[in-house]
């Protein structure tokens, strides 16, 4: 099932910073994945049920602590398994909680994977730290059977505005990372010679009592690194206060609002 990859040249300096930041946030991220597991499992409701869907050998791509792993195995209790991510402290993790499967370190753009091999690729909110798509959807194309289906989330452009707009108050450097517009996903999949079942956009908001509530639980899932380059250096206690101002106008009764725009995609390679 598993082959070596080909030496590539080392250009992956970024793809290693994201790594890093979620390998840092393992050990906290579950107990504040709620986002990221509602996303997980609409994504998952998109499928019919196991008893329609023959899956013999599945991929989670990006699986990070295993928690998609754990809910394909129980789907597909005889189908073989396997975990894959960048971030080898997420795996540790994800071995822990589902030790039965296998699990790779590598990078979505080169599957260590067969041709024809997977019945279905999983992969929620992870492809959007992919910065070329058109080589991930290439990769999975080769590895998927003929009949298989991706199945995909990722964060689109318009995610967490509100804070991206209240940054400006203190200055015009990047704080926030922007993500592909829905547009752009859809010309890409529409051009990668996998039949398209659906690609749409699902905006999902979630509200905090307070600014740092959110910042914290971004920190905690390792999703703050920010791919443009983070500004160097502290905020000053007044740049603080005017972030902190700002953000107060988008305050709603349930409270600060915190806006993902997520694209889910469900595709066919073609017999």
């Amino acid at each position: 099932m598993l082959k070596r990859p080909a030496p590539q040249p080392c250009k992956q300096t970024e793809k290693q910073h994201v790594a890093a930041a979620f390998s840092r946030a393992a050990s906290t991220y579950d107990s504040v994945a709620d986002f990221q597991r509602a996303v997980g499992t609409r994504l998952l409701s998109l499928l019919p049920e196991p008893s329609q869907t023959a899956v013999q050998h599945w991929l989670d791509m990006g699986c990070g602590t295993g928690y998609f792993c754990q809910q394909l195995q129980q789907r597909w209790p005889h189908a073989q398994g396997i975990g894959l991510d960048l971030a080898e402290g997420m795996l540790s993790f994800a071995r822990n909680r589902c030790p039965e499967l296998s699990y790779i370190c590598a990078d979505a753009e080169q599957l260590p994977l067969q041709d024809n091999s997977q019945d279905l690729v999983f992969s929620s909110l992870a492809l959007q730290w992919c910065s070329d798509f058109s080589s991930v959807l290439s990769e999975i194309k080769r590895v998927l059977k003929p009949g298989g289906v991706l199945l995909f989330s990722s964060l689109a452009e318009g995610s967490l505005f509100e804070l991206r707009n209240s940054w400006q108050a203190v200055d015009n450097l990047a704080h926030v990372n922007q993500f592909r517009p829905l547009s752009l996903y859809q010309d890409l999949t529409a051009n990668c010679g996998l039949q398209v079942l659906d690609v749409h956009c699902h905006t999902h908001t979630y509200h905090y009592s307070k600014m740092r509530e959110l910042t914290h639980e971004l920190k905690h899932l390792g999703a703050d690194h920010v791919q443009a380059g983070r500004a160097q250096g502290l905020v000053g206690r007044q740049g603080l206060q005017r972030l902190l101002d700002a953000y107060e106008v988008y305050r709603q009764p349930q409270g600060l609002p915190a806006t993902w725009q997520v694209i889910y995609g469900m595709l066919r390679k073609e017999d």
